[in-house]
């Protein structure tokens, strides 16, 4: 299972302007409509806020892995977005997330969703990936740099 299977370069946001958790996860959202997936936003945005009321998922070190099961979509999609600033997502340690990869899968796609949570998170361990993903210049290198981890792993 290939992560960039499901991240395609129209849902790489590079430079994302949110100042908040909803701000972000509204932005996120954005990236699917502009790459062509069909979905309910609204809904979408519903079933993200609901899983963050069961805590954050931002995981610390400067990373969150918002996810979350969708009636009605056809395929899981994953979504990457970065700030440059940092945005308050109320991480598990308090700083400020820059690196956001988004997961929304199918409703009766457990298994799946949660081996791609899981792949995304061993990804993410990796410092020098983290560095790499906020240093790229543009989406090309973001997936570029995904696409090489995922290859790695």
């Amino acid at each position: 299972m290939k992560i960039t299977e499901m991240l395609k370069k129209e849902l790489i946001l590079e430079d994302m302007q949110a100042m908040h958790k909803r701000e972000a996860l509204e932005e996120l959202i954005g990236a699917f409509a502009k790459g062509g997936i069909r979905f309910d936003a609204r809904a979408m945005l519903q079933v993200l806020l609901d899983r963050e009321k069961l805590g954050s998922t931002g995981i610390g070190q400067g990373i969150a892995i918002p996810h979350g099961k969708l009636a009605g979509l056809a395929e899981t999609v994953v979504a990457f977005g970065r700030s440059r600033t940092g945005i308050d997502f109320e991480a598990m340690d308090g700083k400020p997330v820059q690196l956001f990869f988004l997961l929304v899968a199918p409703e009766n796609s457990a298994g799946q969703h949660l081996k791609v949570l899981a792949k995304i998170s061993r990804m993410l361990k990796d410092g020098d990936f983290r560095k790499k993903l906020i240093d790229a210049q543009n989406n090309d290198a973001l997936l570029r740099i995904i696409t090489e981890k995922d290859d790695e792993l």
